[in-house]
């Protein structure tokens, strides 16, 4: 049978999971038209989005299911009441809503995103779609309430059994990998032997396509998300260590390094790619023995404490690395969200379409769940063919099957056999990436109720409106604030150069370098994740970070001395330079002659590190474009 599949082009790993997420949305189906619900289409609908292959996954996603559709109902109910169903301030508060939900989604991580992406299009469903019977809107409201609820109770009673339960060891594994090549590399810089630029750009790949996996491991237990977070401050430690040998490598060490220290670092290696007590136990009496006095000891206690907790599993010592958030796409996905809402309910209020709701539900989800997609424009064309196929289906359906039918009960069976297929389009390698909105276009478009009062006029313009949404969303995202993987990585190398001035700005205060430097290292594998997918090479994207970082280094190490106060050139020079780094991504070859200038204004400071302050200069001046604030979001 696997070779029959095979050969028809199914996936026989993804046949079994769709076929009981079909069942499971027929089970949705008949339980909600049993117990009374008007629109019992949309637990079916509930199904299809909440199941998934793993029990956390499946867990999380339907809490976040529940929650973003509880938040969105209320709303929608609460807008409903306070505007009398007048469609003007129902388009103007949908629209500024789901604006704010879009924003929120793009600055959160996992399934609370798209709780927050849910809250915002379940409110267009409660007060859009009826928007003509106001007094109608509790009813409704609970009843979408209602048909959520027991969509994911059906997804979960049929999925937890047959789902995976999870694994952590293939994500903690690949960090131990990580962590013995990195010891490898360090062992090998203190005794002289050089270090391939392949292989560093190598680990720097597999640690940001590994800190990319970790949001969805994080999902489903508390346990996970414990994991998740001290395999972030290991990671983080790896990025630092990364930063470090790409600086050293091939220098040679200030003095002989002793072949014991060599030796016990290769030791450290070999352990941590298995792991266990006897890895910890080598990396820390490695740390026992001299080191050069290269910055290296901090960068190697940090990557020992984080490798230790991950392997003792002990709660964490300490606050977890923040994490990069995307304001500039969030602020993007605002707009764009909330331009397109209006121009789209704009049009309806002007023609006074009735079914124009339903084009405004359909743009609400595009504009807003595509947000957080890498390239929403080519997921938008996959969408539009899925859709185009739920709409036919779904008209198939009503016009050539319903009218053989003499009641409710035959309405909602002969649904079923359509469902069904959707399983089929979901286990197919051609299929799969349309199957989805078949799915749910075809479900939205039937309610089944008896007698049909619904004429094929009305119908054709109902499957119309459904179709402009994604066309809608196609033109907002090429049009508004465009995204693929060149801009996201863009918004990742603005948001370093934002960081660069506010810590220019703020550089005699006291601040924590060790958050502003994990900060910089979760950036860099963003940076390193949307660059590799953008056409820049992982080799050039560490060079940027470095740069990035040691303008950082100058930037406090002025800080320091200002507030020494060491001589009258001094306190005149610095704070004028400061100022200069503060408008860093404007001219950034202005402010690499401010670094020169400070230094040779304090070579005779025996406390001021001239080689760092020069060093940093002449980055920016060999990469002055990675520090110009470029316009190009």
């Amino acid at each position: 049978m696997t070779a029959v599949l095979t050969r028809f082009g199914f996936d026989p790993m993804k046949l079994p999971f769709a076929m009981r997420t079909a069942i499971a949305a027929c089970l949705a189906l008949v339980v909600a038209w049993l117990v009374g619900l008007e629109h019992p289409q949309w637990s079916a609908m509930t199904v299809w989005t909440a199941s998934q292959p793993l029990r956390g996954h499946l867990l999380e996603k339907s809490a976040a299911r529940v929650c973003g559709t509880i938040i969105g109902a209320l709303f929608g109910v609460v807008l409903m009441i306070a505007s009398h169903g007048q469609l003007v301030v129902l388009v103007v508060g949908i629209s500024l809503w789901l604006g704010l939900c879009a924003l929120v989604g793009n600055l959160v991580r996992g399934y609370a995103s798209y709780a927050a992406m849910l809250s915002g299009y379940s409110a267009a469903m409660v007060a859009l779609l009826d928007s003509a019977h106001p007094d109608h809107i509790l009813h409704l409201g609970s009843d979408r309430v209602l048909t959520v609820v027991l969509g994911v109770v059906a997804a979960l009673a049929v999925g937890w059994f047959f789902a995976a339960p999870g694994d952590d060891t293939t994500v903690s594994g690949g960090a131990r990998h990580l962590t013995a090549r990195i010891l490898a590399d360090v062992a090998a810089c203190l005794d002289g032997r050089p270090i391939t630029e392949g292989e560093q750009r190598s680990i720097l790949g597999d640690i940001a396509r590994l800190e990319g996996t970790l949001d969805g491991h994080a999902a489903g237990s508390r346990r996970s998300r414990h994991v998740v977070a001290r395999l972030r401050t290991l990671l983080n430690a790896h990025v630092a260590a990364v930063l470090w040998l790409r600086t050293h490598a091939g220098r040679k060490a200030p003095a002989p390094m002793d072949a014991r220290t060599i030796e016990a670092w290769e030791t450290a290696g070999n352990l941590a790619a298995t792991g266990g007590p006897p890895a910890t136990a080598a990396i820390r009496a490695a740390l026992a023995l001299p080191l050069p006095p290269s910055g290296l000891k901090p960068v190697l206690e940090d990557l020992a404490s984080a490798y230790g907790e991950l392997e003792t599993g002990r709660p964490e010592s300490g606050p977890r690395p923040p994490l990069h958030r995307d304001w500039i796409g969030a602020r993007h996905a605002m707009t764009r969200a909330t331009a397109t809402m209006l121009a789209v309910g704009a049009l309806w209020l002007l023609s006074g379409w009735s079914l124009g709701g339903f084009m405004m539900l359909g743009t609400a989800i595009m504009t807003s769940i595509f947000s957080t997609f890498e390239n929403p424009s080519r997921m938008l064309l996959s969408a539009l063919i899925g859709q185009a196929l739920g709409v036919l289906a779904a008209l198939g359906c009503r016009w050539l099957v319903w009218p053989f039918a003499g009641a409710e009960a035959a309405l909602v069976l002969t649904m079923m056999p359509f469902v069904l297929i959707g399983a089929g389009l979901a286990a197919h390698r051609r299929t799969e990436r349309i199957a989805f909105d078949y799915n749910m276009v075809f479900l939205l478009m039937l309610q089944p109720v008896w007698p049909q009062v619904m004429t094929f006029d009305t119908s054709l313009m109902a499957s119309f409106a459904v179709m402009v949404a994604p066309l809608a969303g196609l033109a907002a995202f090429r049009l508004i604030y465009p995204v693929d993987s060149r801009r996201r990585y863009e918004a990742v190398r603005i948001a370093m150069l934002d960081d660069l001035e506010r810590l220019a700005g703020s550089a005699t205060e006291p601040l924590s370098r060790r958050a502003w430097q994990a900060l910089l290292h979760h950036r860099v594998l963003l940076a390193v994740w949307w660059g590799e997918r953008s056409a820049h090479s992982v080799s050039e994207l560490a060079d940027n970070a470095l740069a990035i970082l040691q303008v950082g280094l100058a930037i406090e190490t002025l800080g320091t001395l200002s507030a020494a106060r060491s001589s009258t050139s001094a306190r005149r020079r610095i704070p004028a330079t400061l100022r200069r780094l503060r408008k860093i991504g404007h001219d950034p070859l202005r402010a690499a002659r401010a670094l020169t200038a400070a230094a040779r204004t304090l070579e005779r400071d025996e406390h001021a590190d001239i080689r760092l302050l020069r060093e940093a200069a002449a980055k920016i001046e060999s990469r002055p474009a990675v520090f110009l604030r470029r316009r190009t979001l």
